[in-house]
């Protein structure tokens, strides 16, 4: 007698065997919707290098969403002084950094060759157009209004991305924090235009030396300025990574969707996130 391909012979039935038959598609399936993320890779070459290089890229706006549900959720605990929340969601944020920043692996050692047997399927596609990077970046204080422009022909991402810049980035949430703690954050910076870039402020500098100078009084707070230099060095690592990456596929030529490219991407990786976290130790 045989058995069904799809019935498990009677050797291997019994109480140890997870459930096997279901009516419709499986519980997994209805919870990840791992069919939808398996078939959603058209490439538009032939090249199989294409392949590795779209899956990756997917990979990496997944951990972006990620990443930005996280620093929204701490971003509303500072808000309401939840400060132990607001840790909880950083420190899981410097996970998912880490396992962002490991997606340039299967791509970061791409010769000329290899890259341009495939690039011209990305037509004007580039990473700058992403929308939820571009929320990353406005959390970070990171405020354009031009990096709107790509998105008006999709009207709800647009609208994702206006509201993002008119609200307050995550070091604003931090800076709002200490002054309710009473340190000294000037009110222009408190105040300050929030659709705008942040920019370093001396006398924030100032409440960061402090604060690091006596760590018994504010230990949460300096805590909190730790998780942050954690997020901002991985940031760093990220934008110098895709430098890197950048430079060993296609050197000094000018970047897919118009950018300069390397020349581009080197100005982004000068930059520091929380800036005064950085410059305020040379006075601790």
């Amino acid at each position: 007698m045989s058995t069904s391909p799809t019935t498990p012979a009677a050797s291997e039935t019994g109480s140890d065997m997870p459930n096997l038959d279901f009516a419709g598609t499986t519980p997994y399936e209805d919870y990840v919707q791992a069919d939808v993320l398996t078939h959603l890779q058209h490439p538009r070459s032939d090249d199989p290098g294409e392949m590795v290089f779209l899956v990756t890229t997917q990979v990496m706006e997944l951990w972006f969403t990620v990443i930005v549900h996280e620093w929204e959720t701490a971003s509303r605990a500072l808000r309401a002084d939840r400060v132990p929340d607001a840790m909880a969601a950083l420190r899981r944020s410097v996970y998912e950094l880490e396992a962002l920043n490991a997606s340039w692996s299967p791509i970061a050692r791409l010769t000329p060759a290899q890259f341009n047997a495939y690039r011209a399927a990305l037509g004007e596609g580039s990473g700058f157009q992403s929308a939820m990077y571009r929320r990353m970046e406005f959390l970070l204080g990171d405020k354009s209004a031009s990096m709107l422009v790509p998105h008006r022909g999709a009207p709800r991402v647009h609208a994702e991305l206006e509201k993002a810049l008119a609200e307050p980035s995550l070091y604003d949430e931090v800076l709002r924090l200490l002054s309710r703690r009473g340190l000294p954050v000037p009110v222009e910076v408190l105040e300050r235009d929030l659709t705008q870039r942040y920019e370093p402020s001396s006398r924030v500098e100032e409440v960061w030396a402090e604060l690091y100078a006596a760590p018994d009084r504010h230990g949460d707070l300096v805590e909190l300025g730790e998780a942050l230099t954690d997020v901002a060095e991985l940031v760093w690592r990220w934008r110098n990574d895709h430098l890197v990456a950048t430079r060993r596929a296609m050197g000094s030529k000018t970047g897919t969707g118009g950018s300069a490219g390397v020349a581009w991407l080197e100005k982004r990786a000068r930059k520091n996130v929380f800036p005064e976290l950085w410059t305020a130790r040379s006075h601790v």
